[in-house]
């Protein structure tokens, strides 16, 4: 059996490195991984290959910035020659990201069968690149892995067959639950000067918050108020760098003594942040995952979430990017009024397993591709 993983972008980095694992320990699997360079930073990209334990890419695609309509072009045309080189059996998709939209187009075209790993996840807003990332895979895809039973049923009212859905955990979970211990050893919080449960960790990068200049404006006032009670650390992305610095003077920053805007981390170093942080503010959908298994407090920064089992079982709360309801909900639980949350069902860390397991048994009974 011959499976070919696609990663591209930073939170596909998360998600594949225990599949690969799941499919190394189970054995007489060729498998190739190609990454398509959508995210090509050190930083936001080779770091974590080296911390996640995941093998340096077979096929680089080298693709890098650029406009969605260019990057996913580009990358389909590169991603068809290696198609047509190696014909796989089946082509793994994580996520939502460009590179994960323009493979899965090019294996469907070529007849080879693609597994999405993260399905039927939906914030039901079109607004967002994400949404029809997810929407068009998962129109094309053969497999469709899942992360909760509310993405079955979105799948299911959009005309798939049950037969073609597996509901089977989180991926994410597997790596955060995997890389915890080896995290919580790092020496971050010492070379910070931070203690545990002290400070607020924050992270903003979807184009909806940190390319709108109100939105954007919004956030940060709130970040200013919440710094006089608490210190807030804001690990920042490149693409919310440049429109921080375009909107705000650096004197104008220097104001907020308790706010403290450093670089991007590796993988290791951002969890142990955050496994010890007082409240989560983000845009991210896999942070919302982390700090529900975590039990952090997280506030999300988005009027929807495409995964609302962080809100209805985990710790999730949505405050969108109104100021007064950010601060509200930030003094709230920095006095103590934090909502209990547990842990969804197969959020176990064996959900890759359970990936490969279902690949090879459709392989074996040759029902890889959709009836």
């Amino acid at each position: 059996m011959k499976i070919i993983s696609v990663v591209g972008a930073r939170p596909n980095f998360m998600k594949i490195a225990p599949i690969v694992r799941a499919i190394k320990k189970h054995g007489g699997i060729h498998h190739i991984l190609v990454h398509t360079g959508q995210h090509y930073d050190y930083e936001m990209s080779g770091s974590f290959f080296k911390e996640l334990g995941i093998p340096h890419p077979d096929i680089n695609l080298e693709i890098g910035s650029a406009s969605h309509a260019r990057q996913a072009g580009l990358i389909m045309m590169e991603f068809e020659k290696v198609l047509l080189k190696e014909k796989p059996d089946v082509v793994i998709v994580v996520g939502d990201v460009n590179s994960t939209m323009a493979c899965s187009l090019v294996a469907t075209k070529l007849g080879i069968a693609v597994a999405h790993v993260e399905a039927g996840l939906r914030s039901f807003d079109r607004n967002m690149p994400e949404e029809i990332n997810r929407l068009v895979t998962d129109s094309v895809a053969d497999i469709l892995f899942t992360t909760s039973l509310d993405a079955n049923i979105h799948l299911r009212h959009e005309g798939i067959l049950p037969q073609r859905i597996f509901f089977v955990g989180n991926v994410m979970i597997d790596t955060l639950l995997n890389s915890l211990t080896k995290a919580r050893k790092t020496k971050i919080l010492e070379r910070m000067g931070l203690q545990k449960e002290t400070y607020t960790l924050v992270t903003l990068h979807r184009p909806s918050n940190v390319d709108d200049k109100n939105d954007l404006s919004r956030i940060m006032q709130a970040l200013g108020e919440i710094q006089k009670s608490i210190k807030v650390i804001f690990p920042v992305h490149p693409r919310t760098k440049n429109n921080i610095q375009k909107y705000y003077s650096a004197s104008q920053l220097k104001k907020w003594k308790n706010l403290q805007l450093i670089e991007p981390l590796g993988y290791f170093d951002f969890l142990n942040l955050m496994s010890y942080a007082k409240v989560v503010l983000t845009d991210s959908g896999g942070i919302q995952e982390e700090t529900t298994v975590l039990g952090i407090p997280c506030l999300t920064l988005r009027n929807n979430t495409e995964r609302p089992v962080t809100i209805t079982q985990g710790t999730n709360i949505l405050v969108g990017t109104d100021k007064k309801r950010i601060i509200r909900e930030s003094q709230k639980i920095l006095q103590g009024k934090i909502k209990n949350g547990q842990r969804p069902k197969y959020w176990d860390g064996n959900a890759s397993q359970r990936i490969v397991q279902i690949l090879v048994k459709l392989y074996q009974q040759k029902q890889l591709r959709r009836v």
